[in-house]
């Protein structure tokens, strides 16, 4: 086994440990037993507009695989906001990511978590925010604030581990799309867009 093989799959090793010890200190915070996939992350980041010249607003980014793909798609790391509720990841998500901008707070209090940024516009938003952990009405609480802050019709995309949407259909707020289901997560995984419904 070659030297770069060997260092990868260590960092993939360290990556999936410090994910189930963030998993068991927090189990309702982080929504997975494993990290997202490659597979997924890319899939997820692949909803970005690279010609809107807006930042993108990631939620949940963990260890982080999510972030090397929205980065991997060409994305400024200063044009990233990344929120990330436990302390852990996001002390070890700025060793791992200079110069994105990482904060360390609440998805479901923007206002207060983005302090500065939260009057800012965003291309999309990433969500790996573990939604089933809540009740159904601060789902869609948190799904209608996430829309306030996009541009007509750009999407929030939501990864979540059950086979049908996390938020009830509500046609006067958002609308509701299935991006894919992958296989190749562990859990599958199921990713689902939200945008504002047409005027």
């Amino acid at each position: 086994m070659n030297f770069r093989l060997k260092a990868h799959l260590s960092k993939k090793f360290d990556e999936e440990i410090r994910f189930f010890k963030g998993w068991m200190n927090n189990t309702k915070a982080v929504g997975a037993v494993l990290p997202t996939s490659s597979v997924t992350a890319k899939r997820m980041a692949s909803v970005i507009d690279l010609n809107s010249r807006l930042p993108v607003l990631e939620l949940g980014p963990g260890t982080g695989v999510i972030t090397k793909a929205i980065l991997g798609r060409g994305i400024a790391p200063a044009n990233v906001v990344s929120v990330e509720y436990s302390t852990d990841f996001y002390n070890q998500l700025l060793k791992d990511y200079p110069g994105v901008h990482f904060i360390n707070g609440d998805a479901f209090n923007l206002d207060k978590t983005l302090g500065a940024k939260a009057g800012e516009q965003f291309d999309c938003v990433i969500s790996a925010v573990p939604l089933l952990a809540f009740p159904m009405e601060k789902r869609i609480a948190f799904i209608e604030d996430l829309l306030s802050r996009l541009p007509p019709d750009r999407p929030v995309v939501q990864i979540t581990y059950s086979p049908v949407s996390p938020l009830v259909a509500k046609p006067e707020s958002y609308r509701i799309e299935h991006l894919d289901f992958i296989v190749r997560n562990i859990p599958p995984a199921q990713l689902w867009i939200y945008r504002r419904p047409e005027s």
